[in-house]
């Protein structure tokens, strides 16, 4: 207290932050000193990039000494979650905070989680200080999302150009995807990636070995390239070998390669461009594993179609089909995620329903058992939306908590372990 210049030299300190206690090995991000005015100094973008119980923030002016703030949490709220990763050299998960926030967490040996380093994670890390996302997706060692502001990026593996950026040089934070697109979604897969553009066009790029990225050609591309034709599409998924994609007019399309029938176009006949899902079914989404696909149609029903010898396509048989075939029970669902063997599927106000292979718990079931048709995952957990990765899965509930299961050899579950789980386990948030 006082007048004169002593007082005004007090109020004008810069005053410091750094964190006291920090249960989870976080950084400090953005401001962390800031010019006292009036004896007030603001920090109005300070950010901790790892969620956690028990943090506390110590403020510092010089000669003034310091204090320590109360104890407060991190939390994240999760809007969608992506499960990516090859076994056993890599396995990841990504998702998208509700206020933008990308946080991946896993193997990270090529860059896959964004974060400018290659150290693995076993909860999640903060992608990007300052881009803001609307989506992610986790492929096989790379990841894609896409901005706001509607731009594509993508980071981590890039010996085939899957990153989009006109280079085969991988990438530990976010590089963006060439040609200058807005993108409404996007979908990494093993070595390639695709997206949807906001005028509904399909692009990918990558490897092109089998015809998976649509133009017409087996030539890699390390920027989008147009998928052939003039349809228009809402929605694209890729994998390994093939893509598949609903367009506007509710119909499917697969292209690439053909083997085991996971195109669903009745034969087993590698496609270059987009070709007709078998059947006059109307889809609200089609997703892709190793070698089969599965579609939900508009009234809430699941057909599958490719490889069935794990049970994947959930019609109770090991056998393989060339034309979606009907998943069995009789349920409706809201959304629908596919691993490399397996798949979930999200009903209203209900446990999620998982099937196909389960010898590392990505059933989610508390067994190894394999199941042909759907069976519920346990814990009574009613989730929103479900992705699965080739050992693991991931999904977000409508309130924003993240869960995983499956393989966690890379800790790829984000529990904050590297223990399998085989049932889901709450994502440090």
């Amino acid at each position: 207290k006082g007048t004169g210049p002593h007082v005004h030299d007090l109020a004008t300190n810069t005053v410091t932050l750094q964190l006291g206690e920090n249960p989870g090995s976080a950084s400090l991000l953005d401001a962390a000193s800031s010019s006292a005015v009036d004896g007030v100094a603001t920090f109005s973008n300070v950010r901790i990039d790892r969620p956690g119980t028990g943090y506390t923030l110590i403020a510092s002016a010089g000669s003034l000494g310091s204090a320590t703030s109360a104890p407060f949490n991190v939390t994240l709220t999760f809007a969608s979650i992506s499960a990516g990763g090859t076994f056993p050299s890599s396995g990841h998960s990504c998702g998208v905070t509700r206020a933008g926030a990308a946080y991946c967490w896993g193997a990270n040996a090529f860059g896959q989680l964004g974060n400018g380093t290659t150290v693995e994670e076993i909860r999640p890390t903060l992608v990007s200080r300052t881009l803001s996302f609307i989506s992610v997706s986790a492929g096989s060692n790379h990841t894609c999302g896409v901005t706001t502001d509607r731009a594509a990026y993508c980071w981590g593996a890039n010996s085939k150009g899957q990153l989009g950026d006109g280079t085969t040089s991988n990438r530990t934070s976010p590089t963006a995807v060439g040609g200058g697109s807005s993108f409404a979604i996007v979908s990494a897969g093993d070595l390639y990636s695709c997206g949807v553009t906001t005028t509904g066009a399909a692009q990918c790029w990558g490897y092109n070995g089998d015809g998976q990225l649509g133009d017409g050609t087996t030539a890699d591309r390390t920027t989008p390239a147009l998928v052939d034709g003039s349809l228009v599409f809402f929605n694209i998924s890729a994998d390994s070998a093939h893509t598949c994609g609903a367009a506007t007019n509710g119909r499917g399309y697969c292209w690439g390669s053909g083997a085991r029938g996971r195109l669903g176009d009745g034969t087993s006949t590698n496609r270059l461009t987009p070709s007709l899902v078998f059947g006059d079914l109307r889809f609200s989404n089609i997703v892709v594993g190793l070698d089969h696909s599965c579609g939900l149609t508009l009234s809430g029903m699941t057909h599958c179609w490719g490889a069935g010898d794990t049970g994947q396509l959930g019609n109770g048989s090991t056998a393989d089909s060339p034309t979606p075939s009907e998943v069995l029970g009789g349920r409706t669902y809201n959304s629908i995620g596919a691993g490399w063997y397996h798949n979930c599927a999200t009903r209203e106000g209900e446990a999620a329903d998982c099937w196909g292979y389960n010898a590392n718990h990505q059933l989610g079931d508390g067994t190894t058992t394999q199941r042909s048709v759907p069976g519920a995952v346990s814990g009574a957990i009613v989730f929103d939306r479900v992705d699965g990765a080739r050992y693991h899965t991931c999904a977000v509930t409508r309130t924003g908590v993240a869960y995983c299961w499956g393989n966690n050899n890379h800790g790829q579950l984000g529990d904050g372990t590297r223990t399998q789980r085989a049932t889901p386990v709450r994502v440090i948030q």
